[in-house]
Parts: structure tokens; C-alpha cells; sequence
């Protein structure tokens, strides 16, 4: 940088003092640009899961609620494209089919040879808690699923920052070596080396910031979608229970 301020080839725009910069520098735009491919690439697609995912959700509730009986959901849950909610009210209904099932085997060997018919099989108070929890672990796993790659929007905008910084420290240590190295202090010879170490901050901000703000409003969506999931969940149970299955 200082030997080409010496001749003469002063940068005049940020592109100029990436074009010049250093290895350094240059190696750590290029691994922020990568990140910031990553990121982008990171908030479609999670924009994308989301959105499909609530609609679908939003379309399901809508015909579960115009007649919410256990045979029409059943029918809508089979007919219905793959989403969270059919698989949670699938999930729900073949668990309460099968404890009904062992329910019932059980009341028959207890009861006596002696003609008494066995009353109908319900659930006991702890399977009806395990279907609440089955529940909360299939709600849980539609979560982790849609949110599976939030981390990576977290880990870049705290990081990249970080690496910003790295690289701007490490251009201006060489800027102020190179001027130890050809004696000269002027601001000429000085500017142009701590610009080109800025850069490499600018570039993380510019890396964070959206990554950043794509994390919070995702992790927002995906907390309302969870609570709906919960809200369906409680639905689930209480058609069940209205129906006489638990």
C-alpha cells in the first residue's frame, strides 16, 4: 500500500482498496463474502419452510374448525398434504388407538369368567398424560425441523464481527509495519493502509446485520407457529375427550 502511494496510485474508492489490499485483507472479505452467501442463502429457505409451513397450517385448521369431529379430521388429516398439523393429529390418534387397544386386553383378563361383560376401554390418567407429552415431542420435533438452520443465522452475526475486527487490527498492524519499514508518516502514506483495514469492518457489518435480523424475526415466527402447534395439540385432546376416546 505504501509503495503504491509512493508511485503515485492513491485509492480514490472502496473498490480500489480492496482491489489493492493486502492478502490478508482480501483473504478475509472473501471468507465474509462466503458467509454472507451462506446467510442470505440461510433466510430464503427458512422464509421459504416457514412460510408454507403456516400456510398449510392456517388451511387445515380452517376445515378442522367447520366441523370439528374426529371422522372429518381423520378423513382431512389422510387427504391432506404432508404438514405439521395432520402428522400431529395422525400422530395423536394412532397413539390413543393403541393404548385403547392394550387398554381394553387388560380389562379382560381382569375380568371374571363369569359372563361379565368388559366395560369400554379408556385411558388411564398416565397414558393421557403421555399422550400430552407425545404431543409436545411431535410439536417439538415440527420446530426443530422448520428451525434447524437458525443456529447458523446466530453463529454468522455474532462471529462475523469478530472476524471484521481480526481482519481490520491485522491490516492497520501492517499499515503501521509498513511505515516503520519505509519511514514515512505522513497522512498520505497512512490513510490509505487503515481505509483498507476498515473495509474488512464494514464488510462484517454488513454481514451481521442482516443475519442478525433475520434470526430474530424468524425465531419470533417460530415461536408463534409453536404456540399454535400447542393450541392445536389442546384441541386434539379435547375432541378426543368430547368424543368419548380417553
Amino acid at each position: 500500500m505504501l509503495l503504491q502511494v509512493s508511485r503515485g496510485a492513491v485509492p480514490t474508492s472502496p473498490l480500489d482498496l480492496v482491489l489493492n489490499a493486502t492478502t490478508v485483507t482480501q483473504s478475509v472479505l472473501i471468507l465474509l463474502a462466503l458467509l454472507s452467501l451462506l446467510s442470505w442463502a440461510i433466510i430464503f429457505g427458512v422464509w421459504r419452510s416457514l412460510s408454507r409451513a403456516r400456510k398449510l397450517a392456517d388451511k387445515f385448521w380452517e376445515e378442522f374448525e367447520r366441523d370439528p369431529s374426529l371422522d372429518h379430521a381423520s378423513v382431512l388429516a389422510k387427504r391432506s398434504k404432508p404438514s405439521a398439523l395432520p402428522r400431529l393429529f395422525m400422530r395423536a390418534t394412532h397413539f390413543v388407538a393403541d393404548a385403547r387397544v392394550a387398554s381394553q386386553q387388560l380389562r379382560e383378563r381382569a375380568t371374571p369368567a363369569a359372563g361379565d361383560a368388559p366395560t369400554a376401554a379408556t385411558l388411564s390418567g398416565s397414558q393421557i398424560e403421555t399422550l400430552h407429552l407425545l404431543l409436545d415431542s411431535e410439536a417439538s420435533d415440527e420446530r426443530d425441523r422448520l428451525g434447524r438452520f437458525l443456529p447458523w443465522l446466530a453463529t454468522i452475526g455474532s462471529v462475523s464481527p469478530l472476524i471484521g475486527l481480526l481482519g481490520t487490527v491485522l491490516g492497520v498492524i501492517e499499515a503501521f509495519l509498513g511505515i516503520a519499514t519505509k519511514g514515512s508518516g505522513n497522512l498520505a502514506a497512512v490513510a490509505p493502509g487503515v481505509g483498507e483495514a476498515l473495509t474488512a469492518t464494514a464488510a462484517a457489518l454488513s454481514v451481521a446485520i442482516p443475519a442478525t435480523f433475520g434470526y430474530n424475526i424468524f425465531a419470533s415466527r417460530l415461536n408463534r407457529f409453536d404456540a399454535r402447534l400447542e393450541r392445536f395439540g389442546t384441541a386434539i385432546v379435547a375432541l378426543l375427550v368430547r368424543e368419548g376416546r380417553i
